[in-house]
């Protein structure tokens, strides 16, 4: 008996190192990522980056004041139309698929979620062009949004759907017992119940939204300065953090280069500062 549980301890002590070591390998590129970005682009973060505009490149070149602050405006004025478009439809989705799986749109519903996540991204920006660019005759902060949230919806249908799945079907009893309508059960009981599964699905989608540039060149086209007016922000060509990353790295001006890496660092730490406020948002109203 001796001999087999020491035989055990050893087998659950190289499963434990095996498991750490898996870890460290999942964690190790994301670090190196991380402190590359940081060091090479540390040091053109300056107050005159956040409140000044990029300009043409002999502002930069002539040791001007330069900065990304319509770019950062503009990231979060596109995102947020992204997150505004994708998430009530997304949901909505994902609750056709999860709550009515009898329903008779849901095998093609199933079909085109399944096709719309597996397309290239930078299709999705040309179908958004067609959608808003042509017809508004101009580049769009709410073209890039309508864009970004095509890449937004598969993603988030395809989580709600797992997430509410996972809810036992006791709770539907329990609240079509007691008179409940169908949908007042799915809204009051199960996704409350499903809340940190739903937040979870919702801020993977976002990030994964987040650093797509391709859509982006298609729809907001970019701008190098601040629009006159703020509706510009939403109806003119607006700058994101992704699409000037780019154009950033391939410019031939060194002076940008540092600007391109002071931008990832800006793009990574909006992703990462939406995942906490999102984790205890969640986190605080589920103890509640």
């Amino acid at each position: 008996m001796s001999y087999n549980l020491k035989r055990r301890q050893i087998r659950d002590r190289i499963i434990e190192v095996l498991l750490v070591l898996s870890t460290v390998i999942v964690l190790l590129p994301l670090l190196i990522i991380i402190f590359h970005v940081v060091i090479n682009g540390f040091s053109a973060l300056s107050w005159e980056f956040f409140t000044e505009e990029l300009g043409s490149p002999s502002r930069a070149i002539q040791g001007r004041p330069t900065g990304l602050v319509h770019t950062i405006i503009g990231t979060l004025v596109v995102d947020g139309l992204a997150v505004v478009l994708a998430v009530p439809i997304g949901i909505g989705a994902g609750i056709m698929l999860s709550e009515y799986p009898d329903h008779r749109l849901n095998p093609l519903l199933r079909v085109m979620n399944d096709t719309l996540n597996g397309i290239p991204a930078v299709l999705k920006g040309l179908f958004a062009f067609v959608l808003i660019v042509k017809p508004m005759g101009t580049f769009s902060g709410i073209a890039g949004g309508v864009a970004l949230a095509f890449v937004m919806l598969p993603i988030i249908a395809r989580t709600t759907e797992s997430a509410l799945m996972s809810i036992p079907w006791s709770i539907r009893e329990a609240g079509l017992a007691i008179g409940l309508p169908r949908w007042r059960v799915v809204l009051s009981t199960v996704m409350p119940a499903a809340r940190v599964a739903l937040v979870t699905g919702t801020l993977i989608a976002f990030a994964r939204a987040a650093g797509e540039a391709a859509p982006l060149l298609f729809t907001s086209f970019g701008n190098n300065y601040l629009p006159i007016e703020w509706t510009g922000m939403i109806f003119g060509p607006v700058d994101t953090l992704p699409q000037r990353l780019y154009s950033l790295a391939i410019s031939p001006y060194s002076e940008w280069h540092s600007m391109g890496w002071a931008a990832a660092i800006i793009l990574l730490g909006f992703v990462i500062l939406t995942f906490i406020i999102a984790r205890v948002a969640t986190r605080d109203k589920f103890q509640n």
